[in-house]
């Protein structure tokens, strides 16, 4: 039987707590300073809940600060670093299917008007613009930057230009065949 695998957000709280001990607040802070957001799904409220699973199943430790009113300090045990490198290593190494709307979309188009649909494409390929613009340009501004950093960029990127050219195809059949 193989060992549970982390979700996308324990993985996540897993890596960040493993560059240094922090609180959840500190977490939330970092998280919204990477722009993880971009990338991966978790809510604010959900952090202190992921990091008491994590602390549950052995792979961070919680220290309460002799202050009455500091926040609880979490940090990573052995085990929850040995977790870390093989759930790391598995995320690079595994394709997961990614479930995109557009496909519910496109399966559902003969629900559609054909100009109703057509021009919900145009609006998708308009908003893809717009949110490759705004990647490059936080890429640009937090320059220089680490390449593993970049490479997360570059592979937003890339799915995002992939996706455009998609759209792009995908009307010009569309439109010809009307």
């Amino acid at each position: 039987m193989q060992p549970k695998s982390l979700t996308d957000a324990e993985l996540l709280l897993l890596g960040l707590v493993a560059e240094m001990p922090r609180h959840g607040y500190q977490l939330e802070q970092v998280i919204e300073q990477r722009g993880m957001r971009e990338w991966t799904a978790i809510g604010f409220s959900s952090i202190y809940f992921v990091l008491g699973k994590l602390e549950k199943a052995g792979l961070l430790t919680a220290k309460k600060p002799a202050e009455a009113k500091a926040k609880k300090v979490f940090a990573i045990t052995p085990h929850g670093q040995e977790k870390l490198v093989v759930q790391t290593i598995a995320a690079l190494e595994n394709l997961r299917p990614i479930h995109s709307p557009v496909l519910l979309g496109m399966a559902h188009w003969p629900v559609l008007k054909r100009e109703d649909g057509l021009a919900a494409l145009q609006v998708r390929a308009g908003a893809i613009k717009a949110e490759l613009a705004r990647l490059e340009a936080i890429l640009f501004d937090q320059q220089p930057l680490p390449d593993f950093v970049e490479a997360l960029f570059d592979f937003s990127l890339g799915q995002l230009e992939a996706e455009a050219e998609w759209v792009t195809r995908t009307l010009d059949c569309m439109k010809h065949k009307l």
